[in-house]
């Protein structure tokens, strides 16, 4: 939504030529569109960037996983293999 400065019902913000009251409610709206776009540019960049961590932190918890069932798995064999030498002596 624009709004227009030149429209009767709100009025200017002293030093602030972006900025504009409404009487009938007293809220402050601001005009920078651009500040506006540069803004949600921003915050869309920062869910991307998020989102982007999220996945490295589930791809991080699912290799330390895999990992983990491969070194048991190798230390059970490891046990298994070293009861056999233990029980053939």
């Amino acid at each position: 939504m624009s709004i227009e400065s030149n429209d009767k019902n709100l009025i200017p913000v002293d030093g602030h030529h972006n900025l504009f009251r409404d009487p009938n409610t007293g809220a402050i709206l601001n005009n920078d569109k651009s500040g506006y776009v540069q803004y949600m540019r921003l915050k869309e960049q920062r869910q991307k960037e998020k989102s982007e961590l999220d996945q490295l932190k589930n791809d991080i918890a699912e290799i330390k996983s895999l990992l983990r069932e491969i070194t048991n798995g190798s230390r059970q064999n490891w046990i298994r293999k070293s009861k056999q030498k233990f029980w053939i002596l």
